[in-house]
């Protein structure tokens, strides 16, 4: 036996950059013309048919070869060639996709023209899945004739049924974990599949068609323990190893059996599960293909492996081997024109092609190997000195490319010595006015480089007027500067006051690459100094091993205009308000930091060591150190945890809360917009009163709002500034001082003789405060029931349709309706407001 290569026939790369798979390849006569096609799928969705004409070998591909190239919609997993529209037994082409099946017919209409025929596929139907396919297998299911049935093996082991254009029913196989190879088996009417228990299983149809219907997974595991017909198999046999193909042949010189490609061996069974042989493959198979065999009680089988090696075997003796130019990952023998039995090969990368087994061998031989003496001591050097290179190159390795002296490109950051004159700061939740400062970013290029994109950060919430900024391209030798400002967007203070400015962009090679740089901003940018307080709640000291330096040398940005130039203590007040105040020994080398907050004290310390190292690098001072002399303050930093961790409990209850209150909210509006819609009066139900405590949820906002209604009209100062406004939009309020003032002006005009109620021209407008007290949700039910038996007066009816029919009238869905009570207790002076 020797080594020969494939004599190419015909052979094509199918697309760019796309990849294929076992199902993705299918020879058949798919236009019903007496020859053979190629039809390839792949997982970019691109369906091509071939129609292969015999060519010089090294020949391009004639045009007219590709008949039909096609985009589909979603990857394809298989294509195969069958009976598989009602009312014909002409082939149709079934296309699989992850999630659904599709079958086309093909046609071709005889060209007058010199461009060749014209072929087309029209879709003849289409099944959709609620489950990811993986394959399907088709035949004569239950041994109908003339047409073929469709099985579908899904991810998750569902087998489901479509007689052609009809769903007919799914079934689980049991315990299963993957899906593996399925065939059908016509002789058997049954179905081989391996299981990822490494075990070749055998399902009879008629058991599949009988059993119960399994909805999913839990009901099909069910019926191992209720009533119903239970899914088992036929035979099972343990072969060890996990399958990539099955098929199942059936010649007129063989009986029928069941051959299974394995990881490493060709297993051959019987069609009742006994094993007929089994051959040991000493390497790596990718594909195989069963085919009739001249010699008769054998069958013949391609095996294609991971070393581009085709070998055929007749039953377990290899007869030939035949080397290709790739790795195939499915194999075919189709009929072309005078040529039979020609091999059809297809690698993953899209290698198609069509070869047969010839005699010229190949000539190529290895090389005579000179021998030599091995010098033990020079190599021996060679391995040290190559050591030495990889311990040098794996020293220091970065996932950003860092600034070099030679680099393409360079990016520099120059902070403004000085605030903003005008600030640049928007946006902002602080109370106070926030300063701004600028930054130059200035980009430099020794070469032509494109895409290049500016991205800045800094510290939350610490803001930049814009962050990411992008420039087509620089020239060669040119710069590109841009000017930025940095302020403070929320108000509390940073954790460092550090940031970094990224520069991405492409090499004329087209290799992408980052340089960065780091910058420091300010301290007087969060915060402005201010007389030190002398006590505080929390307390740190920071102990050094020089002599103690002045305040005024280390902070002299904070003094102002001070002559004094031996200050010892410093007060601080960052922009969200919180005070700090460093305190320096005059004879010790130590510096306190106090607060009345633990958290503030973190950014005046980090400042506090950094301007002394700087100080004493100046002062070339060496082994400066910073030392904590006490106890690590880990209870306050724990108190803090539980804090943050506490109102993250409550903001998750009051979502909940908020939720439930809402949809309670739209509940009792549904109600009683049905109440209004009615012609003939009915009783509220108490449904005013539900609807007014559901509302009273967001008191402040609805408090606010009511107090400064009264003190616009009733109890406004004149009778100019009275103005009636029954509509108001509800918000968050940033605090309660408004709320605050509000109610302190209304005991005031209450306390100078106030009353509740309007007088236009004589006319009395009046506008109910509804209720009383705030009720309680657990009293709620109880104060439904008392007031029920006022609300069955007409008159009561009367007032209440009408007022609660104008505010639902209202554009605005959140509105308040104040005025004077009919309550005597409120006439007597009483004001009780109810929300």
């Amino acid at each position: 036996m020797s080594l020969f290569k494939a004599r190419d026939w015909w052979s094509t790369v199918v697309g760019e950059q796309e990849e294929f798979d076992q199902g993705c390849l299918c020879v058949a006569d798919i236009d019903n013309s007496g020859n053979d096609k190629i039809i390839v799928g792949s997982y970019k969705g691109i369906l091509r048919i071939y129609s292969p004409q015999p060519a010089k070998p090294g020949a391009a591909l004639h045009p007219e070869e590709l008949i039909l190239e096609l985009q589909l919609q979603d990857p394809i997993l298989q294509v195969e060639v069958g009976k598989f529209v009602s009312g014909t037994e002409l082939l149709h082409l079934a296309v699989l996709h992850p999630r659904k099946l599709s079958v086309y017919a093909f046609s071709g209409t005889m060209g007058t023209v010199e461009h060749g025929n014209q072929y087309q596929l029209k879709l003849m139907y289409e099944h959709n899945f609620q489950r990811t396919a993986c394959n399907l297998t088709f035949g004569g299911f239950g041994g109908v004739k003339g047409r073929d049935l469709i099985c579908i093996q899904s991810m998750d082991g569902m087998l489901t049924f479509f007689e052609q254009e009809s769903f007919a029913f799914g079934r689980f196989l049991p315990g299963c974990l993957l899906p593996g190879p399925l065939k059908y088996s016509s002789r058997t009417d049954s179905f081989i599949t391996v299981s990822s228990s490494r075990q070749v299983e055998n399902y009879k149809y008629q058991v599949l068609a009988i059993a119960t219907d399994a909805e999913s997974r839990q009901d099909s595991e069910q019926q191992k323990l209720g009533s119903g017909k239970r899914l088992t198999r036929d035979w099972m046999v343990n072969i060890g190893e996990q399958a990539l193909d099955v098929c199942v042949v059936s010649f007129n010189q063989a009986t029928s059996s069941i051959l299974v490609l394995g990881e490493r061996n060709l297993f051959c069974f019987k069609e009742n599960g006994q094993l007929r042989f089994m051959k040991k493959l000493e390497y790596n198979p990718s594909c195989f293909l069963p085919y009739t065999s001249v010699l008769e009680g054998t069958i013949n089988t391609l095996i294609g492996n991971h070393n581009n090696k085709l070998l055929i075997y007749q039953d377990v003796t290899l007869k030939w081997v035949a080397q290709l130019p790739h790795v195939p990952v499915s194999v075919h023998v189709a009929n072309f024109q005078d040529l039979k039995g020609v091999v059809v090969t297809l690698s993953d990368g899209g290698h198609l092609q069509c070869s047969y087994l010839g005699t010229d061998p190949s000539f190529f031989q290895a090389p005579k190997v000179e021998s030599r003496e091995l010098d033990y001591d020079e190599m021996d050097t060679e391995m040290k000195e190559l050591l030495k290179v990889i311990k040098e190159a794996t020293k220091s390795q970065d996932i950003l490319h860092k600034a070099e002296k030679d680099d393409d490109l360079k990016v520099a950051v120059s902070v403004s010595p000085s605030l903003d004159i005008i600030s640049q700061a928007a946006d902002n939740t602080v109370d106070t006015a926030v300063p701004s400062i600028s930054l130059k970013v200035t980009i430099w290029s020794r070469f032509a480089v494109r895409d290049v994109k500016l991205s800045v950060c800094v510290q939350s919430p610490l803001a930049v007027t814009q962050d990411q900024l992008h420039f087509a391209a620089i020239e060669s030798g040119m710069s590109r500067s841009v000017t930025l400002s940095v302020f403070l967007k929320e108000n509390f203070p940073p954790a460092d006051l550090g940031g970094d400015a990224a520069v991405s962009y492409s090499t004329p090679t087209g290799v992408p690459r980052i340089v960065w740089c780091m910058f420091s901003l300010p301290l007087n940018l969060i915060c402005q100094p201010i007389q030190p307080s002398k006590n505080a709640a929390h307390k740190i000291t920071i102990d050094t091993n020089q002599p103690p330096v002045s305040l005024s040398s280390i902070f002299p940005d904070f003094l102002g205009e001070s002559d004094d130039e031996q200050i010892n203590v410093l007060g601080f007040k960052f922009l969200s308000g919180a005070t700090v105040t460093l305190l320096a020994s005059k004879t010790s080398s130590r510096y306190r930091i106090q607060s009345d907050q633990f958290e503030d004290l973190w950014l005046i310390t980090k400042e506090l060591i950094q301007r002394l190292e700087e100080y004493f690098v100046r002062e070339e001072a060496k082994d400066f150190r910073c030392m904590f002399p006490g106890p690590l303050p880990l209870q306050e930093y724990f108190q803090l945890i539980d804090r943050h961790f506490e109102l993250r409990i409550n903001a998750e209850k009051y979502k909940e809360l908020l939720s439930e209150r809402a949809v309670q909210y739209r509940a009792i509006q549904r109600r009683l917009l049905t109440h209004f819609k009615d012609k003939t009066p009915t009783p509220l139900r108490n449904l005013d009163t539900l609807l007014d405590g559901t509302y009273r949820q967001g008191w402040e906002e609805c408090v606010d709002v009511a107090v400064a209604h009264l003190l616009r009209t009733c109890l406004s100062k004149s009778s100019r500034d009275q103005t009636l406004s029954s509509t108001c939009q509800l918000s968050m309020p940033k605090d309660t001082n408004r709320l605050k003032k509000h109610i302190t002006l209304l005991c005031d005009r209450l306390s100078k003789g106030g009353r509740l109620s309007l007088t236009t021209d004589g006319a009395q407008q009046e506008a109910t405060i509804s209720g009383c007290q705030t009720i309680p949700e657990s009293e709620l039910e109880e104060r439904m029931k008392d007031s029920a038996t006022d609300e069955t007066s007409p008159d009561h009816k009367h007032t209440m349709q009408k007022s609660l029919k104008s505010e639902y009238r209202s554009k605005s869905p959140q509105s308040c309706f104040i005025g004077q009570s009919q309550n005597p207790r409120n006439q007597s002076g009483e004001l009780l407001l109810h929300f």
